[in-house]
């Protein structure tokens, strides 16, 4: 018996196979009910007693033998070339378009990285605000006339729950629990109750900029805007400073660039006056200070927004802004190498 056990364990050990079929053969002549192994199972019962044993044991290493080698044998043909190598089947039948970051991603992303090099880190709030952090901590009295410059979504006709108009107030939210110098920029989506038209909406999105330190004068903002500027638009953009007012500044303007279509001679984009207004900008007005635990007269600060709709028209020509919104594929492959 351990001879005829030998002889087919040498046997088995030689096998090969051209394909499934032929593994499949040689499973069923070695390993099925009626295969030569299950065989020599059944004249193990005319061994003798002293010889059971070691037979035994002999059987059952030549039956694990043998399924081992004819599974290496299916396995061998399952990884065998069949000409698909680096046919990804995951993928789908159809082609799939490659998307593209939306323009005023691209832009507030630019914006954020400019100022981060001056040393700016960016600071988020909620979108759903109180009345205090949007208007009454920035100098909006309760019925100052100011409040009529932003139309205000309000909250289950509640006056003190709105969505908020500005940015402004995550730099109240900030000064309230940060002690100077504070220097943050603060992006975000705006609401107001607007028309919805080619140029304006009623939702956009804005960044703003707070300084706060000993000794920052309106020199420092004018550097500011000056780099911001020449980093955003180009080194040759010049900028122009023009009185206006907001409430939570003092004093208060408005910013303009050279118009970089017409180099400043004046041009249908600028409406012949060679300059193009970008953002609003102040110093902080010393009452915003004390409303926030500030004190306004130990520090000062500056204060800067911008719409970022407005920039991105500046620089890709976007005529209607309703486009931003609308998620047509058609114009968001414009930039797709933006």
């Amino acid at each position: 018996m351990i001879d005829k056990i030998n002889a087919l364990k040498a046997r088995i050990e030689g096998l090969t196979a051209a394909n499934d079929a032929e593994v499949e053969a040689l499973r069923v002549r070695y390993l099925s009910k009626k295969g030569e192994i299950t065989s020599l199972f059944n004249d193990f019962r005319t061994v003798p007693a002293d010889q059971k044993k070691a037979i035994g044991q002999a059987l059952n290493e030549l039956k694990n033998f043998a399924t081992e080698r004819i599974n290496a044998l299916r396995d061998a043909m399952a990884s065998a070339d069949t000409g698909l190598d680096g046919l990804d089947l995951t993928r789908t039948a159809a082609p799939m378009r490659l998307g593209t970051r939306h323009p005023l991603s691209l832009v507030r992303e630019e914006i954020i990285a400019i100022f981060r090099r001056l040393g700016f880190t960016v600071a988020e709030g909620p979108e759903i605000e109180d009345d205090w952090h949007v208007f009454e901590s920035l100098n909006f009295a309760a019925d100052h006339p100011a409040r009529d410059m932003q139309d205000t979504f309000f909250i289950q006709r509640s006056p003190d729950v709105l969505l908020r108009t500005h940015t402004s107030s995550v730099q109240t939210r900030v000064m309230e629990k940060t002690q100077p110098p504070v220097r943050i920029i603060c992006p975000g989506r705006v609401y107001r109750n607007e028309a919805i038209s080619a140029r304006a909406h009623c939702f956009f999105h804005q960044v703003e900029a707070l300084y706060i330190d000993k000794n920052v004068s309106f020199a420092d903002l004018r550097q500011t805007l000056l780099y911001f500027a020449r980093e955003m638009f180009g080194p040759e953009t010049k900028i122009r400073l023009r009185p206006s007012y907001f409430p939570f500044t003092e004093p208060s303007a408005e910013m303009d660039i050279s118009c970089d279509l017409c180099g400043g001679k004046g041009c249908s984009f600028c409406k012949g006056t060679g300059w193009v207004e970008i953002l609003g900008c102040g110093m902080v007005d010393p009452n915003v200070l004390d409303a926030c635990g500030i004190d306004s007269k130990e520090y000062t600060g500056f204060a800067l927004g911008m719409g970022i709709e407005r920039i991105t028209n500046l620089k890709y020509r976007v005529k209607d802004l309703r486009m931003f919104s609308e998620n047509d594929v058609r114009f968001l492959d414009e930039f797709i190498d933006a």
